[in-house]
Protein backbone atom coordinates (compact mmCIF):
# COMPACT_ATOMS: atom_id res chain seq x y z
CA UNK A 1 0.00 0.00 0.00
CA UNK A 2 1.05 3.85 -0.92
CA UNK A 3 2.21 6.19 1.95
CA UNK A 4 2.83 9.73 2.14
CA UNK A 5 6.71 10.72 2.37
CA UNK A 6 7.27 12.85 5.32
CA UNK A 7 7.50 16.01 3.10
CA UNK A 8 3.81 15.16 1.87
CA UNK A 9 2.58 14.63 5.53
CA UNK A 10 4.19 18.00 6.50
CA UNK A 11 1.96 19.89 3.90
CA UNK A 12 -1.11 18.18 3.62
CA UNK A 13 -0.89 18.71 8.03
CA UNK A 14 -1.20 22.34 6.41
CA UNK A 15 -4.49 21.55 4.90
CA UNK A 16 -8.68 21.87 6.16
CA UNK A 17 -9.41 18.47 7.97
CA UNK A 18 -11.45 17.64 5.13
CA UNK A 19 -8.96 17.34 2.64
CA UNK A 20 -7.05 15.59 5.11
CA UNK A 21 -9.41 12.75 5.09
CA UNK A 22 -9.83 12.64 1.92
CA UNK A 23 -6.07 12.58 0.76
CA UNK A 24 -4.90 10.14 3.68
CA UNK A 25 -8.01 7.94 1.63
CA UNK A 26 -6.79 8.40 -1.62
CA UNK A 27 -3.20 7.45 -0.71
CA UNK A 28 -4.12 4.21 0.02
CA UNK A 29 -5.14 3.39 -3.28
CA UNK A 30 -2.73 5.58 -5.71
CA UNK A 31 0.65 6.19 -4.95
CA UNK A 32 0.60 10.27 -4.96
CA UNK A 33 3.10 13.24 -3.76
CA UNK A 34 1.34 16.21 -2.22
CA UNK A 35 3.12 19.44 -3.50
CA UNK A 36 1.45 21.86 -1.89
CA UNK A 37 -0.80 22.80 0.98
CA UNK A 38 -0.61 26.28 2.70
CA UNK A 39 1.13 28.88 1.06
CA UNK A 40 2.06 32.13 2.19
CA UNK A 41 0.89 35.42 0.19
CA UNK A 42 4.75 35.87 -0.89
CA UNK A 43 4.62 32.20 -2.35
CA UNK A 44 1.25 33.04 -3.91
CA UNK A 45 2.60 36.19 -5.71
CA UNK A 46 5.37 34.53 -7.39
CA UNK A 47 3.48 31.99 -8.59
CA UNK A 48 0.86 34.77 -10.26
CA UNK A 49 3.79 36.50 -11.48
CA UNK A 50 5.01 32.92 -13.55
CA UNK A 51 2.04 32.57 -14.87
CA UNK A 52 1.19 29.62 -12.63
CA UNK A 53 -2.08 31.10 -10.98
CA UNK A 54 -4.89 33.28 -11.88
CA UNK A 55 -4.93 34.40 -7.95
CA UNK A 56 -2.11 37.29 -6.77
CA UNK A 57 -2.56 36.99 -3.20
CA UNK A 58 -3.28 40.50 -2.42
CA UNK A 59 -6.05 41.71 -4.44
CA UNK A 60 -7.98 38.45 -3.37
CA UNK A 61 -7.01 35.91 -1.87
CA UNK A 62 -6.60 32.34 -3.05
CA UNK A 63 -7.62 29.03 -1.22
CA UNK A 64 -4.04 28.39 -0.40
CA UNK A 65 -3.64 31.24 1.53
CA UNK A 66 -6.27 30.32 4.31
CA UNK A 67 -4.87 28.78 7.03
CA UNK A 68 -5.75 25.77 7.68
CA UNK A 69 -5.59 25.53 3.71
CA UNK A 70 -8.49 24.94 1.54
CA UNK A 71 -6.90 23.27 -1.10
CA UNK A 72 -4.28 21.20 -1.97
CA UNK A 73 -2.18 20.56 -5.16
CA UNK A 74 -1.69 16.59 -5.30
CA UNK A 75 0.16 14.75 -8.43
CA UNK A 76 -0.05 11.10 -9.23
CA UNK A 77 3.55 9.59 -8.68
CA UNK A 78 6.02 9.45 -9.93
CA UNK A 79 4.78 12.58 -11.64
CA UNK A 80 5.23 12.59 -15.61
CA UNK A 81 3.87 16.45 -16.43
CA UNK A 82 3.07 15.31 -20.25
CA UNK A 83 0.95 12.72 -19.10
CA UNK A 84 -2.33 14.51 -18.82
CA UNK A 85 -4.43 11.78 -18.87
CA UNK A 86 -3.52 10.70 -15.82
CA UNK A 87 -3.94 13.76 -14.10
CA UNK A 88 -7.40 13.33 -15.19
CA UNK A 89 -7.71 9.88 -13.96
CA UNK A 90 -6.02 10.77 -10.56
CA UNK A 91 -8.84 13.77 -10.42
CA UNK A 92 -11.93 11.29 -11.15
CA UNK A 93 -10.37 8.96 -8.07
CA UNK A 94 -9.82 12.36 -5.70
CA UNK A 95 -13.34 13.26 -6.59
CA UNK A 96 -14.78 10.10 -6.18
CA UNK A 97 -13.70 9.25 -3.14
CA UNK A 98 -14.39 12.40 -1.71
CA UNK A 99 -18.14 12.38 -3.04
CA UNK A 100 -18.06 9.07 -1.13
CA UNK A 101 -17.20 11.04 2.36
CA UNK A 102 -20.15 13.75 1.15
CA UNK A 103 -16.66 16.46 1.02
CA UNK A 104 -17.95 18.65 -2.22
CA UNK A 105 -14.25 19.12 -4.26
CA UNK A 106 -13.07 21.11 -7.32
CA UNK A 107 -10.41 20.22 -9.33
CA UNK A 108 -8.30 22.70 -11.16
CA UNK A 109 -9.05 20.79 -14.71
CA UNK A 110 -12.70 21.20 -14.27
CA UNK A 111 -13.54 24.36 -12.25
CA UNK A 112 -17.40 24.76 -13.13
CA UNK A 113 -17.70 20.95 -12.34
CA UNK A 114 -19.57 20.68 -15.61
CA UNK A 115 -17.52 17.28 -16.56
CA UNK A 116 -16.58 19.24 -19.86
CA UNK A 117 -12.47 19.35 -19.41
CA UNK A 118 -12.31 21.47 -22.70
CA UNK A 119 -13.92 24.92 -21.45
CA UNK A 120 -11.39 25.51 -19.49
CA UNK A 121 -9.22 28.77 -19.46
CA UNK A 122 -6.89 27.93 -17.28
CA UNK A 123 -5.91 24.45 -16.35
CA UNK A 124 -3.82 23.81 -13.04
CA UNK A 125 -4.61 19.58 -12.95
CA UNK A 126 -3.01 19.47 -9.29
CA UNK A 127 -5.21 21.71 -7.42
CA UNK A 128 -8.15 20.66 -5.82
CA UNK A 129 -9.99 22.83 -3.43
CA UNK A 130 -12.96 22.32 -0.81
CA UNK A 131 -16.45 23.84 -2.48
CA UNK A 132 -19.10 24.78 -0.10
CA UNK A 133 -22.59 24.17 -1.49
Amino acid sequence: MPQFSKSSTEKLQTCHSDLRRVFNEVIKTVDCKILEGHRSVERQRALYSAGHSRIDGVKKRGMHNCSPSLAVDCAPYPIDWKNSKRFHAFAKTVIATAAGMDIVIRWGGDWDRDGDTTDQRFNDLVHFELVED
